[in-house]
């Protein structure tokens, strides 16, 4: 017997078309899409349905377009998957909690829409970036961020699989860090086109903003536990799932450790519901035993047979 997890996307795996044919083609999920419409205006499907590209990769129009892609997939699959656990990258945590329960679809929209304006404007508050280091370990990004303490602040991120881990600092440590890394051999080192150093001490003001908002987001505890990119562990509690929400907006996406806890627990399978297939590569980068799955277009739901 298979033990599944269904995982959700973050920031980056959005495009232009992404969900319409489902919106086309699945009631359920074109339910999903009205809603959206609802809460967050015309303005928003037509970015994600028909562009352009500039205006989608805005923080305020990616963030409630890919939980709407995530949550309408979800909607057309979820009478024929039985998750052992839900679990998101960054944004994708928010699908992940929707999905399995948490908040209601209309709750996670306010709250996608608030993180990507309170991160927007932290992101004005200091020059500070991201880049992507390929090849190097754990260990020796920690060695970088040292080795660029004098032209400033970096730290680690995200932490996607063997050889990938995002960081975050200020400008001066962003760019210091390239031939830092080198030096340390890095394959790879890659500046991304991000507004700010998300997931870093630099987003401070963002989780402050959130946790004063927390209060008035109606969540509950789930049946099915969701993975926290903060503890890497699982949690099903209402209360404890707001605390770090708050915390993961300043602290590192412990990617890595999400799959190996989930695989422990005798996880094998993992469902990608969202735009592209970023988190399956992910996946099979940290074991290539792992079976993943990623569905996002109609067409896809015959890869659900025998599961």
């Amino acid at each position: 017997m298979m033990s599944t997890a269904l995982v959700f996307p973050g920031q980056g795996s959005q495009y232009v078309g992404m969900g319409f044919a489902f919106s086309e083609h699945n009631e359920r999920a074109n339910a999903i899409f009205a809603m959206a419409r609802e809460a967050c205006g015309r303005e928003l499907l037509d970015a994600m349905f028909l562009g352009p590209e500039e205006t989608l990769k805005k923080t305020d129009f990616t963030q409630p377009a890919i939980l709407t892609v995530s949550a309408a997939i979800y909607e057309a699959i979820k009478d024929s998957v039985k998750p052992a656990f839900f679990a998101g990258h960054s944004l994708g945590e928010y699908s992940a909690l929707c999905c399995a329960g948490a908040m209601d679809f209309k709750t996670a929209v306010e709250m996608v829409k608030l993180r990507g304006s309170l991160m927007q404007e932290a992101s004005g508050k200091a020059a500070s970036g991201m880049a992507a280091v390929l090849g190097l370990d754990v260990e020796n990004i920690r060695l970088l961020c040292e080795k660029v303490k004098p032209a400033g602040l970096m730290s680690l991120a995200n932490i996607n699989c063997p050889g990938q881990i995002v960081v975050s600092g200020d400008s001066a440590a962003i760019d210091a860090g390239e031939a830092a890394a080198k030096e340390l051999g890095a394959k790879r080192y890659i500046k991304l086109a991000v507004a700010g150093a998300f997931h870093s001490q630099f987003m401070q003001s963002a989780a402050d903003g959130m946790e004063q908002s927390m209060a008035v987001f109606k969540m509950k505890d789930t049946a099915v536990p969701v993975i926290s990119n903060v503890t890497a562990q699982a949690v099903t509690s209402a209360e404890e799932i707001k605390k770090l929400l708050v915390r993961q907006i300043v602290s590192p996406v412990r990617w890595i450790e999400s799959v190996e806890y989930m695989k422990a627990q005798g996880v094998d399978t993992f469902i990608e519901c969202g735009p592209g297939a970023v988190l399956s590569g992910l996946i099979k980068k940290i074991d290539k035993n792992l079976k993943t799955i990623n569905i996002e277009k109609p067409e896809d739901l015959v890869k659900l047979q025998g599961i």
